[in-house]
C-alpha cells in the first residue's frame, strides 16, 4: 500500500474530498485506511447498567486507500509517490518536487 499509519494524506474523492488528515490505522489486506476526521459515523449506544451510560458516539470509518493521496508539505497538495533506494534504505519520494516523504 502507498500509505502507512501516521502519514498525512488528502482525500481525493467522495463526500470528504479535499480534507487533510492523518492516517490513524491501515488495513493492507483489505486495502482500507482510517483517516482522522474523515468518514465520520454515528453509533447509538444503549446504557449497560449504572456505570456505563448510553449516548451517541461519533467515530471514523474506514475508506478505500485508493481515495487518498500522500500530502506533500512543500507542494501543499496531494502527490504521487515514487521510490528511491539509497544507502541501502527504500524511501518514498514526491514525484513533483523530489522531496523525501519518509521521515
Amino acid at each position: 500500500m502507498h500509505v502507512k499509519s501516521g502519514d498525512k494524506v488528502v482525500v481525493i474523492s467522495g463526500k470528504d474530498a479535499g480534507k487533510i488528515g492523518k492516517v490513524m490505522k491501515s488495513f493492507p489486506d483489505k486495502n482500507r485506511v482510517i483517516v482522522e476526521g474523515v468518514n465520520m459515523l454515528t453509533k447509538h449506544n444503549k446504557p449497560m447498567g449504572p456505570t456505563q451510560p448510553g449516548g451517541i458516539v461519533k467515530y471514523e470509518g474506514a475508506i478505500n486507500a485508493s481515495k487518498v493521496m500522500l500530502y506533500c508539505d512543500k507542494d501543499k497538495t496531494g502527490v504521487r509517490v515514487g521510490f528511491d533506494v539509497s544507502n541501502g534504505k527504500k524511501v518514498r519520494v514526491c514525484k513533483k518536487c523530489g522531496e523525501v516523504l519518509d521521515k
